[in-house]
């Protein structure tokens, strides 16, 4: 399609073959060429990036997967990003299918919240619309002074349970925590399946993680002589009154709350990197009597030793969308599968260039999905 009749153009932010794979399958769905840019790292490591045709007056689309390399990939769309700007795009959409840093969304001890810094610095140097899917947290599009349309790959997750797994009517859907339970209970509801969470001291969800705001004031320690105190830095705020202390968090010991006996066990959750969870997960069902499971997860960023720890557990299948790239996991794992995503990408980029509602991509969405 010629860029006069479309009016928008659409680059990618890695030149990479495997980043690039993506885009060049939402580019073939738009019927549209991919821009022309050079994206490479200098000697030093320096993001270096060229514009090779005009983007004056365009509204312009980049399309950023997240490989192992986080902080280049961030780097690589922050520079595009400016250089588009400064070349007088009309418009700069970020299409980032994995928003990365997304777990670093919640104040840790005397940490930063790195997903809000991020957000700040992608509005700052020049994007004026963000399409992402499946973010950690639903909250995080808060953390932006710009519109974020958070897509959901569970249609098509749903559809490969439907398709790909046998008798997927004697499945279960199983939360490997607490804190993945209305997940795991919407894809149950939508596929008329039973419920099962797993809960006990093998999980650790993010909210249990040591938060200095929580720490209770420290004692005085006398020296034996009268008079003489040790100094102290925390104490209680008034003289005289001593703080209730926070009694520790004591998990019993794992149990699954649901029955999974002969059946099918579909573990669903949004992010599978380090697998470790997974696979301990994996063999308590087994033990209970699953007889196959399943792993479904939007975003198979899939680090360190995963492949070969899948490979060698108790799981039958792994199955995620193209959202990072994982080409070289799935060469060392057979059991890893993969979900083509682009066409909705694709549907959200035609959408929002057209001035099309976005409703009919969230149809049958709740706010708890």
């Amino acid at each position: 399609m010629n860029v006069a009749k479309s009016g928008y153009r659409v680059f990618s932010a890695n030149s990479t073959p495997a980043c690039i794979e993506l885009a060049k399958k939402i580019t073939e769905r738009l019927g549209v060429e991919l821009g022309k840019s050079v994206v490479n790292q200098e000697a030093n490591r320096e993001t270096r990036v060229e514009i090779k045709e005009s983007v004056r007056g365009q509204t312009i689309f980049i399309i950023q997967t997240i490989p192992r390399d986080v902080n280049t990939a961030i780097m690589e769309l922050l520079v595009m990003t400016y250089a588009l700007k400064t070349s007088c795009a009309k418009n700069i959409i970020g299409v980032i299918p994995y928003f990365p840093y997304s777990k670093q969304c919640k104040m840790r001890k005397r940490g930063s919240i790195v997903c809000k810094l991020l957000a700040s610095m992608l509005a700052k140097a020049g994007l004026s619309h963000i399409i992402t899917m499946d973010l950690h947290q639903k909250e995080i599009q808060g953390f932006f002074t710009i519109p974020v349309d958070n897509l959901r790959a569970s249609p098509f997750l749903l559809q490969y349970i439907q398709e790909e797994v046998p008798d997927y009517r004697n499945a279960i859907i199983v939360a490997k925590s607490p804190s993945a339970a209305k997940r795991a209970q919407s894809y149950a509801e939508r596929l008329r399946l039973g419920l099962a969470v797993m809960h006990g001291e093998a999980q650790c969800s993010e909210s249990d993680m040591a938060d200095g705001r929580h720490s209770p004031p420290c004692v005085r320690n006398s020296s034996g002589h009268p008079g003489l105190e040790l100094p102290c830095k925390q104490q209680a705020p008034f003289p005289g009154i001593e703080l209730p202390i926070m009694m520790a968090k004591e998990k019993p010991p794992i149990t699954v709350v649901g029955d999974v006996g002969g059946r099918i066990a579909i573990i669903v959750d949004d992010i599978i990197d380090d697998v470790e969870d997974f696979v301990a997960t994996a063999e308590i069902l087994k033990e209970r009597g699953a007889y196959k499971i399943y792993i479904m997860a939007t975003h198979g960023l899939l680090s360190a030793d995963a492949p070969r720890l899948i490979e060698e557990s108790a799981i039958d299948e792994v199955v995620v969308t193209n959202t990072v790239p994982h080409e070289v996991q799935k060469l060392q794992c057979p059991k890893i599968k993969t979900v083509d995503v682009s066409m909705i990408l694709a549907e959200a980029i035609r959408r929002i260039h057209n001035g099309e509602s976005m409703a009919y991509l969230f149809r049958n969405i709740t706010v708890d999905d």
